[in-house]
């Protein structure tokens, strides 16, 4: 049966390099969309196709023989399984978030490039695990019940700027930057537990980490995933890279402008010469972290915000218009650059494991 993935962004790439390697008598055909836009015309070699052009070429004999492999975010999934019938292609499975975090555990863990979490030998000591989940006021309820563990605290992000209150924690207490939610996203909630938790804390407990998800978004880590993590000496779990083409220079102009660019590479410059030294390498490569998603021990997050908010408020400085008169999360999009640059540059003294990250519909 013929394969198509539907989909030419990260997750699509993903599951093609994951298939490629882990079932590589399995040929896909070529890679779908709903409309080009400004996804690239070609894919790993193959060709990405309208949804409209695929199903002309195909007779309802080749449609019934063919299988969807949707690979988008699963918000995305209903309204794509519905387009699929209306063109009578209806042989299609959803790849869900878990099932990708298997395929790239397998992957990651036969190319050594990634480490998973999942590879390492569950421990005895139990770390203590302190979660962020980032929660804003107009998110739309969950369609269904997901448990949160006990460890994880929902805290509101943006709350400065709304009287709605929807968790017991607001990034607008203590020390914050909350209004500035409008820019920074969910980065107000990491410089909220920067600032208020791993700063104000005199004494620390042994083995402590500390890390931020989002409310659709979270790492997957079961309880002996957490055991993993002290007698390992783990220093941060993030959630899979993603591959994109033909390097990850390209996926930063899908969402920043150039000026913006240029702010944050003389940002970089000015303030950390030798990170500005190696971003031209990292950018070079195809692996970038999504989604600002974290968890690392309480000595490792603190290094690292020390290291990424004044880059960032630099950047506010030297854009133009600059942060305040503007309302868009170009500084969210930031974020996630410099984590691929702070972690990819420092893979070599930090011990990094990876963890899928679960989209919650």
């Amino acid at each position: 049966m013929d394969l198509v993935i539907y989909g030419a962004q990260g997750i699509a790439l993903s599951a093609y390099e994951a298939i490629h390697d882990i079932f590589p008598q399995r040929e896909v055909r070529c890679f779908a969309v709903t409309e080009r836009g400004t996804n690239a015309g070609m894919l790993s070699g193959l060709p990405v196709l309208e949804l409209a052009d695929l199903a002309e070429t195909l007779s309802d004999e080749e449609k019934d023989g063919t299988e969807i492999l949707i690979a988008t975010p699963e918000n995305m999934m209903p309204e794509i399984e519905e387009r699929l019938d209306d063109y009578g292609m209806r042989c299609h499975v959803r790849l869900t978030s878990s099932r990708m975090a298997q395929m790239s555990g397998y992957r990651c863990a036969r190319d050594k490039r990634f480490l998973p979490l999942m590879a390492l030998p569950v421990g005895y000591n139990r770390a203590g695990v302190h979660m962020f989940m980032a929660k804003f006021y107009k998110d739309k309820p969950l369609s269904s019940r997901h448990p949160v563990p006990e460890w994880v605290a929902p805290i509101q992000v943006g709350a400065a700027l709304c009287e709605e209150c929807v968790a017991n924690i607001l990034d607008s207490d203590g020390v914050n930057i909350s209004e500035k939610n409008v820019n920074y996203s969910e980065l107000t909630a990491l410089y909220w537990i920067w600032k208020n938790r791993l700063e104000r804390r005199a004494l620390y407990k042994k083995d402590e980490y500390y890390g931020l998800s989002h409310y659709r978004r979270v790492l997957e880590l079961s309880d002996d995933d957490i055991l993993k993590l002290a007698d390992n000496g783990v220093d941060a779990v993030l959630p899979y890279p993603m591959p994109y083409e033909p390097d990850i220079g390209e996926h930063h102009k899908r969402y920043l402008k150039p000026a913006d660019w240029a702010a944050l590479v003389k940002a970089l410059e000015e303030l950390q010469p030798e990170y500005a030294k190696k971003l031209p390498e990292i950018l070079g490569q195809r692996y970038f972290y999504n989604y600002n998603i974290i968890l690392a021990k309480k000595e490792v997050l603190t290094d690292y915000c020390a290291w990424l908010f004044p880059i960032l408020e630099r950047v506010e400085e030297l854009s133009v218009p600059k942060g305040r008169d503007r309302a868009d999360r170009y500084i969210g999009y930031m974020g996630e650059t410099l984590e691929t640059l702070y972690f990819m540059a420092n893979k070599d003294r930090l011990c990094i494991t990876h963890a899928g990250c679960r989209f919650l519909t």
